[in-house]
């Protein structure tokens, strides 16, 4: 096995993004960092790497120490072992939080979306359809 690997293979291979291309626009983007430091797609990652990855759905970034160099897509279970957590439950809370905010702020007071037949109605009335 290789000494290292390129950075958007294993964020790729260790399921951190859906596809290849998406691990390559987040480094090229900045957000994916080494000591502090942006790194491109095509940088090496090499076993004991910390390295800053940003979560895929939402703010924060997480910290993780590469365990093992994977070539190929493995399984969740497998990709897990790969690398070690080290973002602090501080990290996770702040981005429950932030994602819960966002829910909320999506939530409408009130009827959503098409009316029923009764609010129709109840419409058609207001507006003078049934005088």
């Amino acid at each position: 096995m290789s000494e290292s690997i390129r950075l958007d293979k294993w964020l790729w291979a260790a399921r951190f993004f859906k596809t290849r291309s998406l691990a390559a626009k987040a480094c090229a983007g900045g957000r994916v960092k080494r000591s502090g430091i942006s790194l491109k797609p095509a940088a090496t990652v090499q076993l004991a790497d910390v390295l800053e990855i940003p979560f895929a759905d939402g703010p924060g970034a997480r910290t993780i120490a590469v365990r093992e160099l994977l070539v190929r897509r493995v399984a969740a279970a497998l990709a897990e072992a790969a690398y070690d957590d080290l973002t602090t439950e501080a990290v996770h809370e702040a981005r429950r939080e932030a994602l819960a905010a966002a829910r909320s702020a999506d939530r409408r007071e009130g009827d959503q979306g098409r009316p029923t037949k009764r609010n129709r109605r109840a419409i058609q009335r207001i507006r003078g359809f049934f005088d």
